[in-house]
């Protein structure tokens, strides 16, 4: 199957969220998705990018991607975060994740960073043998914490 691995473009973004919601089924969230095609046009393009994607370019489409942005570890240096790596369902065991993921370490060390992480599920084992068989550590004794919207609103107004 050929595929090409590029930078995103903004006339990608409806295809890049249609893979995010396609990722948030198979996650059991499929009501999760607020982010629109314009937000991640909005957010991904001009002078102020709050991240940077890659996508694998089919003959059918985009089949995948990698959306990645700016962080600072305090004990490291410049890290990137790897937000999401997506391949869509039909297209998984391709290749197309390993092409996407050597594209975030490419990117990474043209940036000298430091680290790259990202998080998965704990219940998602196909994704965790992916992760350790390219070199990954899967740090199992950390929680994800978060504020959401709503935690967010409660948070300031408790600061009232």
């Amino acid at each position: 199957m050929k595929y090409t691995i590029r930078e995103a473009r903004p006339t990608d973004m409806e295809q890049v969220l249609n893979l995010i919601q396609e990722l948030a089924d198979f996650e059991k969230e499929s009501d999760a998705v607020e982010v629109t095609e314009q937000d991640l046009v909005e957010h991904g393009f001009g002078d102020h990018k709050l991240f940077h994607c890659f996508v694998a370019d089919t003959q059918n489409g985009i089949a995948g991607i990698a959306l990645v942005y700016p962080r600072y570890s305090t004990w490291k240096g410049p890290a990137i975060h790897l937000e999401d790596l997506i391949v869509s369902e039909k297209m998984r065991g391709s290749g197309l994740g390993t092409a996407l993921l050597d594209e975030v370490v490419k990117y990474g060390n043209s940036l000298g960073v430091k680290r790259i992480c990202w998080e998965v599920l704990d219940w998602n084992e196909s994704a965790i043998e992916f992760y350790e068989k390219k070199g990954a550590n899967v740090l199992r004794d950390w929680d994800v914490v978060q504020l959401d919207e709503k935690g967010i609103k409660n948070y300031m107004e408790s600061l009232n």
